[in-house]
């Protein structure tokens, strides 16, 4: 058994572009994929909706977990509500505050009281996973979705964080942790050893799983040949 083959914590693959997410729904060891707003604005899209239920008529089984856009919590939960409706499969990520500082708890129970699959998102306090955790119907699959990636940016360790926070989610019996945002492979490992139900991942990394198990010594050849190449191509002289 390999690496990848040993991992309990399931990949997510985060993106918007149609054909990568069809190509990744259909890997084995992809479990579900993510996008948002700023994916696809990125990615050219420019029918929300259209987008959203073009790839769901594709993807049926995996979930999938699509974001509102609205700043205001009344318009929040519309789009939340028609979002919900597009497929069984479909979680509704839905920010932990809008830009005001406005905090969402009470959508977040509006709407999983209501049996909206919620994606909690934009999470980088304990606070914020504790105010998530208190007003998620229990009952109702739910993702608590923590942005590791970016804690990490900030010069902050974010597995201590992540730890406390799986002890939280664990009193939803349908409720699952996804670790965010990461930046290098080596944070899928990191969620898998700390019990982390979720991490999703972007292309780019999920191309360097293929380096999985690489015999270092092989693959500081590798670099020495490119820089070796690449000054040659250059023309360098001294």
């Amino acid at each position: 058994m390999n690496k990848l083959e040993s991992l309990k914590v399931k990949i997510y693959a985060d993106g918007a572009e149609k054909t990568e997410m069809l190509k990744m729904a259909a890997l084995g060891y992809i479990s579900g994929l993510t996008t948002n707003p700023t994916l696809m604005r990125k990615a050219g899209i420019r029918d929300y909706k259209f987008f959203a239920k073009d790839i769901l008529s594709v993807i049926q089984e995996k979930p999938i977990s699509f974001e509102v856009f609205s700043d205001d919590l009344q318009e929040m939960e519309r789009q939340a509500m028609e979002i919900a409706s597009w497929g069984s499969n479909v979680y509704v990520k839905l920010p932990i505050t809008n830009t005001k500082r406005e905090p969402t708890f009470s959508l977040i129970k509006k709407l999983s009281d209501q049996k909206v699959q919620l994606n909690v998102t934009a999470i980088m306090t304990l606070e914020q996973v504790k105010g998530s955790v208190e007003n998620l119907n229990p009952d109702v699959p739910c993702y608590i979705s923590i942005f590791a990636g970016r804690i990490a940016d900030t010069g902050v360790d974010p597995i201590p964080l992540m730890r406390e926070s799986l002890a939280l989610v664990r009193k939803l019996a349908k409720g699952e942790c996804i670790w965010a945002s990461p930046r290098e492979v080596l944070n899928i490992f990191q969620a898998n050893e700390i019990g982390c139900h979720i991490i999703t991942v972007t292309k780019d990394i999920i191309t360097k799983l293929a380096l999985v198990g690489y015999n270092l010594s092989e693959y500081s050849l590798d670099t020495v040949k490119m820089f070796f190449e690449d000054g040659k191509v250059a023309g360098y002289e001294i």
